[in-house]
């Protein structure tokens, strides 16, 4: 409580010296008026230049994240790796070379750092963390998509080595715990069971199969019949109201799930849980940021859950033709369009980002622009209608 109060001060005290990240701070204080007008397509291209930014500046061909108080921060492995397919759909949308470049040297990069066990490790390099099933699993995506995109065997052996060793790490009950962040079971591992069926599809291989299988007949275990899920968040303290950001990531790999693997429970937990949290913005016009067993929210919205969830009613919109889906991604997308730093507030280092939180100082990364939300505002993006020509999915 002390220290993040302490953040909290120092973090004003910066911006309020600073005349372009003062103004920044101050407009996060206004209303937010939503233009009848909006151009997707230049959104999307600020967008990716911030993620390209991100590995410019660093020291290697990870992806950094710009915060308010410290400016960038280390490579971050796990959401360099799923940033790698986001780049190959824009660089096509878009038709410009330097985000697939870019794709290929995260690429690099991300095989050159890769553990012997197989695994990748968590957190931000030089933190010295140990392999990690669902940053792993992450990175396999964009192991797939540079597979899918121009082929390489070097992409699908280091897929393969980190699918086996995500497999043999599964705990008795379908769970993940023991190399697992916060060595807890969650449903958001769903978004580790896509992955593992995405390379079953490549090889055939049963043991990857039966393990996406085991967790999601965890996961489910886990819903209420108003589509909550227990066991959500990404810490210990507040898991009885879980974010937005693992909500939606439960939701998307139950999705991708179904995709590959059809089940009617699956998708009718994504469907719940995905109709529920429409039915609360189409009535409030925005997401909280946490939400507990009733759906009551609580706390500022966090922009990457927002994003998410209009990535997920995209998919529903199209598993169901059900057109409040589409009009819920659609309307969301436009909100964080307008939440996109794209004045001249702000240092030029943001230009194209989403910050973590609105207004940037709600509790989640308070001050800062990830680049995982900006990653998922670039899909978000690609899934709108607009954009849609020449824009197929990516692994």
């Amino acid at each position: 409580m002390i220290r993040s109060a302490l953040d909290y001060g120092t973090y004003f005290v910066k911006g309020f010296f600073d005349a372009r990240t003062r103004a920044l701070l101050v407009a996060h204080t206004r209303p937010i008026v939503v233009p009848g007008v909006q151009d997707t397509r230049a959104a999307l291209a600020a967008a990716i230049g911030y993620l390209l930014r991100g590995q410019r500046q660093g020291a290697d061909m990870g992806m950094g994240s710009y915060h308010l108080g410290h400016g960038w921060g280390a490579s971050y492995p796990e959401t360099t790796g799923y940033a790698i397919p986001t780049l190959l759909r824009a660089g096509r949308v878009l038709e410009r070379e330097e985000p697939v470049a870019a794709a290929v040297r995260a690429g690099e990069w991300l095989l050159s750092i890769q553990r012997s066990d197989g695994g990748w490790q968590g957190g931000r390099v030089g933190e010295q963390r140990p392999s990690i099933v669902f940053n792993t699993a992450q990175v396999v995506r964009g192991m797939l998509a540079l597979y899918a995109h121009h082929g390489g065997q070097r992409y699908i052996d280091a897929a393969v080595r980190a699918a086996h060793w995500i497999a043999r790490s599964q705990e008795a009950d379908g769970t993940w715990r023991t190399h697992n962040f916060l060595g807890a079971a969650r449903v958001y591992d769903t978004y580790v069971d896509a992955p593992l069926l995405r390379v079953f599809a490549i090889t055939g291989e049963p043991l990857l199969r039966t393990a996406a299988e085991r967790n999601l007949q965890w996961v489910l275990n886990q819903r209420n019949a108003n589509g909550w899920f227990a066991n959500c968040d990404n810490t210990v303290a507040h898991n009885d109201r879980p974010i937005t950001h693992t909500i939606a990531y439960t939701l998307d790999g139950l999705l991708e799930c179904h995709e590959m693997m059809p089940n009617g429970d699956i998708v009718q937990a994504a469907t719940v849980g995905g109709s529920r949290l429409l039915h609360l913005f189409t009535s409030k016009g925005t997401l909280k940021g946490r939400y507990e067993a009733s759906w009551r929210g609580t706390e500022h919205p966090i922009l990457t859950g927002c994003a998410q969830m209009a990535i997920v009613w995209s998919k529903l919109s199209d598993l169901t033709s059900d057109p409040r889906y589409r009009e819920g991604q659609e309307r969301m997308t436009r909100l964080l369009m307008c939440m996109q730093e794209r004045s001249t507030f702000g240092p030029d280092a943001v230009h194209g980002a989403l910050p973590g939180s609105y207004p940037l100082w709600g509790r989640y990364e308070k001050f800062a622009f990830p680049n995982w939300g900006t990653k998922y505002f670039a899909d978000a993006l690609l899934s709108d209608r607009s954009l849609s020509a020449n824009n197929d999915r990516i692994p």
